[in-house]
């Protein structure tokens, strides 16, 4: 299956007319210009950038279909054909409700098989007969499973508007059986219309409810699958949270503008790759990972050596000192880089999504960021477990004292795990700039969610960690919709004030000795 990139104003190209282009070929170019085509899923890149689209562009004639109910700008977008032929859309702006028709110049297609794989192909419901048997005629031959389900998806469409009451009806039962969310509109309307044939209303509000049942099984999935990423995030703030206080007690208030910094460098590495790199622009997000860590673990490094080694032991000093710290961060990233949010453009292997089921697909950033903090998580694990650093770790968290009298350098041994809670937060930094805004006061937003799965887990303790902030991230998601973020955050902050009363120590409680200390 081909990538296909999101377009946040939620255009639609519609790659089943796409997939038709051996049969358009032989039509005239009149002819293959009656397929009214959606914008479905293209690629988006910076201003000026090759979209990268593998849309094939060759019919003769295109037409796009704008139906966001607002006008879009296409300036400098462009689309690439299998052959390598571009077409660019220049300095265009598409009205709502509005259509073009491109010429592409290219003719008729040589190759045997073309398609534009990806799970929602809109068939324009404008089509007619003629339209509806290039539909039945390619949908025998067609094996590909999405390509498939759009195919009868638009021919069930036309037949609910053109064909006979018989017809009508099968079409309704058709578009029910394929819980096709495009249909809900028409459908609704039929149901709700009194001058309806009594079969076909009756199929209709029967294909309705089984849209709606499943409409509401796929915003669960989608909405625990969008509560596993925000988990992954805050996952990766708290890892360092966790090891800093658990290490050397200190309640780090500027770990949210370490993560900021990790997302700017991001946004940096991606304009010099812009600049100087143009043609391996898609690999910028590989070298801004490790280039966001170094320079989070770096201030991370510096504040420690500089200020912070002279407050261990003094928790409400460390409180404010590092609030003051976060303060100036955040108005250096303003004189900087200015107040408004910057973009960060994600690279075209990031784009897009795994269409699993009908109606919900997995994007490919929101994928990344998860396995990003499993490896983040694993990674932790032997070092903390498994090589003689973590064991030094591990011994000065338990008994600092002890420790140095054994010869292991405390001080440095802070200094370093300082930093790399700095280079976690950066790495968070990074991963947020795919799925959310990235401005000066960034850190701001996930800083409470992340002490709170520190807290809940229980103060260093990785696997505390991971289960506070899957609960922690899916509450939030699930909260949101009905509550709103504000009203959602309170409760959730509510919550586990309730939850401390009875766990003081969080779901993992430090055992031993030195488990008071």
């Amino acid at each position: 299956m081909r990538k296909t990139g999101l377009l946040g104003t939620g255009f639609a190209l519609c790659g089943a007319a796409l997939a038709l282009a051996p049969a358009l070929a032989a039509q005239a170019a009149p002819q293959a210009a009656k397929a009214r085509i959606a914008i479905s899923e293209i690629w988006y890149n910076s201003p000026g950038k090759d979209t990268g689209s593998n849309a094939s562009l060759d019919h003769e004639w295109v037409e796009l279909h704008n139906n966001t109910g607002k006008a879009v700008s296409l300036a400098n977008w462009t689309l690439r054909d299998k052959a390598g032929h571009v077409y660019k859309f220049g300095t265009f702006t598409l009205k709502a409700h509005a259509s073009v028709r491109i010429h592409t110049g290219h003719g008729a297609n040589t190759a045997a098989n073309v398609y534009w794989r990806h799970s929602w192909y809109i068939w324009n419901n404008n089509g007619d007969t003629a339209t509806l048997k290039l539909l039945q005629d390619a949908l025998p031959k067609e094996t590909d499973r999405w390509v498939r389900f759009a195919l009868e998806e638009g021919a069930a469409m036309i037949r609910l508007r053109l064909g006979d009451p018989a017809e009508r009806v099968i079409a309704a039962e058709t578009l029910g059986r394929l819980r096709s969310a495009n249909a809900s509109e028409p459908l609704y309307q039929i149901a709700g219309d009194p001058q309806a044939p009594a079969p076909l209303a009756a199929a209709a509000q029967v294909a309705v409810k089984r849209i709606e049942r499943w409409g509401l099984f796929t915003q669960a999935i989608e909405i625990a699958f969008q509560g596993l990423s925000l988990s992954s995030i805050l996952l990766l703030m708290a890892l360092g949270l966790a090891i800093v206080f658990g290490l050397m007690g200190v309640i780090n208030m500027a770990h949210g503008e370490l993560m900021a910094l990790g997302a700017y460098s991001t946004f940096l590495m991606q304009g010099w790759f812009a600049t100087y790199f143009p043609g391996s622009f898609d690999y910028y997000f590989l070298v801004a990972l490790p280039f966001s860590f170094l320079v989070s673990a770096s201030a991370g490094f510096l504040l420690e050596r500089g200020v912070i080694r002279f407050l261990y032991g003094r928790p409400l000093e460390t409180l404010l000192l590092t609030w003051g710290v976060s303060l100036m961060i955040q108005q250096g990233l303003r004189l900087w880089f200015g107040a408004a949010n910057v973009d960060v453009s994600s690279p075209r292997w990031l784009s897009g999504g795994i269409p699993v089921m009908i109606g919900v697909q997995l994007p490919y950033n929101r994928l990344f960021i998860i396995a990003l903090a499993t490896i983040c998580v694993g990674a932790m694990y032997l070092l903390l477990f498994r090589t003689d650093a973590g064991l030094r770790i591990r011994a000065v968290t338990q008994n600092r004292g002890m420790a140095a009298c054994l010869g292991v350098r405390a001080r440095w041994v802070d200094a370093g795990t300082f930093a790399l809670g700095a280079g976690l937060a950066g790495l968070a930094g990074c991963a947020i700039t795919q799925i959310g805004n990235v401005g000066p006061e960034l850190g701001q937003n996930y800083i409470v969610d992340s002490f709170m799965v520190v807290v809940t887990g229980g103060v260093g303790k990785l696997a505390g960690s991971i289960l506070a902030a899957i609960g922690i991230g899916g509450l939030n998601k699930i909260i949101e919709p009905g509550m709103g973020a504000v009203f959602g955050k309170v409760l959730i902050l509510v919550l586990v004030i309730l939850f401390i009363q009875r766990r003081p120590s969080g779901l993992f409680a430090t055992k031993g000795r030195y488990a008071e200390s």
